[in-house]
């Protein structure tokens, strides 16, 4: 397939440029009372993958509709590829490609129609439509479905048609909502495959996501949200590294209540924490940290060490998890 984005101008080291096609300071959304997103500062830069990570309530996809000028910002200033969202929306919409949390595929059509009559929204010419219609469903993996009526599809046959649809008019910048919420993981890993695919040949990514294995697969650069705020913002390396330890140590007892476990491995790691299940240990010596449990005559009922992950990022800053 030919490339289905519009070149890219030139990187910085980073593999992205130094243009930025999103730009928003002191982004407020309210609705009545409520601020859904409380005054955020972000910006995007031409071909790097760009991430809002966050429970739901956090504000993600209030962001992600001014983003896309679809709602109107409530505060503070916002700009899309150079333009003002609030009076050139239908300017900017022309070149972004979005993909929303729920498919909006007809389904009673085949999967080449959708397609072709999405193109046609654009003003292509049928000849064009077609053209693309070949290139996106050999990117989809989806040519042996071509003909195939939509509704019957599986979810994540009908994703990667929403992904493909949303390239028909050659954005420049790709919105992605939840991308991959309620699919299967093996679903989710060819849709990550693809994606990544986008991401290679320099189409600027755009996505929420509560899975913290996504973000660090798909993100270069991410914010952390929480409550409507931006918590923290970096890569996915630096944020762990600033915010949590090289290992986390996850113990789990037959007894219900863990406190009194929590007081007896104190010292033991840099910190710990006690959720519903499990008690979780920061340290960066997973090996170590278990042996001087064991020597303090405790026995768990499971132990796990593991690398620390975004998800331990967000409870740090938080003191909940992402799926909380």
């Amino acid at each position: 397939m030919s490339d289905p984005a519009p070149a890219a101008a030139p990187a910085s080291s980073a593999g992205t440029s130094t243009e930025v096609l999103v730009e928003a300071v002191g982004l407020r959304k309210e609705f009545g009372d409520f601020a859904a997103v409380d005054g955020i500062d972000v910006q995007v830069r031409r071909g790097e993958a760009f991430g809002f990570l966050g429970p739901n309530g956090a504000g993600k996809s209030s962001t992600m509709r001014m983003i896309g000028c679809v709602s109107p910002p409530t505060g503070g200033t916002l700009r899309i590829l150079g333009r003002d969202p609030r009076r050139e929306g239908a300017q900017i919409r022309a070149r972004l490609g979005v993909v929303p949390q729920q498919d909006s595929l007809d389904g009673e059509l085949t999967v080449r129609d959708n397609l072709l009559i999405y193109g046609r929204y654009f003003g292509l010419s049928r000849a064009e439509c077609r053209r693309r219609a070949d290139e996106l469903l050999e990117f989809a993996n989806l040519v042996d479905r071509a003909d195939s009526i939509v509704e019957p599809l599986s979810g994540g046959m009908k994703r990667r048609l929403t992904i493909a649809r949303s390239l028909v008019n050659d954005p420049e910048i790709l919105l992605l909502d939840e991308p991959t919420t309620g699919l299967d993981p093996q679903a989710r890993h060819v849709l990550w495959d693809r994606l990544f695919r986008l991401k290679r040949r320099g189409v600027t990514l755009v996505l929420t996501t509560h899975y913290m294995d996504e973000a660090e697969q798909l993100c270069d650069r991410l914010v952390v949200m929480d409550g409507g705020r931006i918590v923290a913002e970096g890569s996915p390396r630096s944020l762990i590294e600033r915010y949590s330890t090289r290992e986390v140590l996850e113990l789990r007892f037959a007894e219900e209540e863990l406190a009194p476990f929590a007081e007896q491995v104190e010292g033991l790691a840099q910190r710990v924490e006690v959720l519903p299940d499990r008690l979780l240990l920061y340290t960066d010596d997973g090996d170590a940290t278990t042996s001087a449990v064991v020597e303090r005559g405790l026995r768990p009922l499971s132990v796990l060490t593991r690398r620390s992950t975004l998800e331990d990022v967000f409870l740090r800053l938080t003191g909940r998890t992402l799926v909380d």
